[in-house]
C-alpha cells in the first residue's frame, strides 16, 4: 500500500484551498428581468478592476434599480474596449455594441460574443478567460436554439434565450509573453491556489506515485488510466480516446 498521492490531498482541501481573501466577488450577468425581457436597462461603468487570480479585468457596472428607488451595482467581466463611463445596454431591443449584452436571438451569425450563458439565466458560463471569444454559426428559429463556435473550438448548441456580451473579454495576449523567471510564476499562483511548484511524478519514489522509482526517471508503463481506476492509481492520461501527436490536418466543418 503506497501513500495519500497528491492528486487525492487536493480533493481534501486544506491547504490546496483557493486563495479568495481580496477576490473582488463572483463577475456574473445581472439577473434576468422583465427590463432586459422586454426592452433594456442602461448601466455605466464606474470602474475598471484588477481581480487577483484572474487573467480578465473585472467592470463595476451601476444600473437603476427598476423597481424601487436607488442603484443595483453589477461585476461583468470586462471586454476589450470597455472605459470607464461607458453606457452599457442590457436587454433584447439593445444596441449591438462592444460591452451590450443581449440575447443570442438578436444577434446575426459571425458575431463574436463572450461571457455567454449556457442555460437562460445562469449569468454567464462560457468564454470568460482572457482573450476568449465564442463565435455564433448559426441559428435555427424552429427549435429556438444558436450553434455557437467556443474558445476550444469545439462547436455547441445552445438556446437562443441565452445572453452574451457583444466583443472578447479583456486582458487577451497574456500568455505570449515568456515567464522568464521562477518568482513571476511564483507570484501568479500565489494568488490562485497552492499548485506551483509541481514535483513530476516519475522524481518521486514509488511510494508517492504510480510513476515513480526505478534506476532512470521513466515511467515504465503505459501513461493511461482508466476512468474507473482507484484514487490513488489515476494519475497520468485519464481514459484517454487517443494519445500520441496530433497529426494532419484539422477536418473542421461549420455545420
Amino acid at each position: 500500500m503506497g501513500r495519500v498521492i497528491r492528486a487525492q490531498r487536493k480533493g481534501a482541501g486544506s491547504v490546496f484551498k483557493s486563495h479568495t481573501k481580496n477576490r473582488k466577488g463572483a463577475a456574473r450577468l445581472r439577473p434576468i428581468d422583465f427590463a432586459e425581457k422586454r426592452g433594456y436597462i442602461k448601466g455605466v461603468v464606474k470602474e475598471l478592476l484588477h481581480d487577483p487570480g484572474r487573467g480578465a479585468p473585472l467592470a463595476r457596472v451601476v444600473f437603476r434599480n427598476p423597481y424601487k428607488y436607488g442603484k443595483k451595482s453589477a461585476l461583468f467581466i470586462a471586454a476589450e474596449g470597455m472605459y470607464t463611463g461607458q453606457f452599457i445596454y442590457c436587454g433584447k431591443k439593445a444596441e449591438l455594441k462592444i460591452g451590450n449584452v443581449l440575447p443570442l436571438s438578436e444577434m446575426p451569425e459571425g458575431t463574436v460574443v463572450c461571457n455567454v450563458e449556457e442555460k437562460q439565466g445562469d449569468r454567464g458560463r462560457l468564454a470568460r478567460a482572457s482573450g476568449d471569444y465564442a463565435t455564433i454559426i448559426g441559428h435555427n428559429p424552429e427549435i429556438k436554439r444558436t450553434r455557437l463556435r467556443l474558445p476550444s473550438g469545439a462547436k455547441k448548441s445552445i438556446e437562443s434565450t441565452c445572453r452574451a456580451m457583444v466583443g472578447i473579454v479583456a486582458g487577451g495576449g497574456r500568455i505570449d509573453k515568456p515567464m522568464l523567471k521562477a518568482g513571476r510564476a511564483y507570484h501568479k499562483f500565489r494568488v490562485k491556489r497552492n499548485s506551483w511548484p509541481k514535483v513530476r511524478g516519475v522524481a518521486m519514489n514509488p511510494v508517492e506515485h504510480p510513476f515513480g522509482g526505478g534506476n532512470h526517471q521513466h515511467i515504465g508503463h503505459a501513461s493511461t488510466s482508466r476512468r474507473d481506476a482507484p484514487a490513488g492509481k489515476k494519475v497520468g492520461l485519464i481514459a484517454a480516446r487517443r494519445t500520441g501527436r496530433l497529426r494532419g490536418g484539422a477536418k473542421s466543418k461549420d455545420a
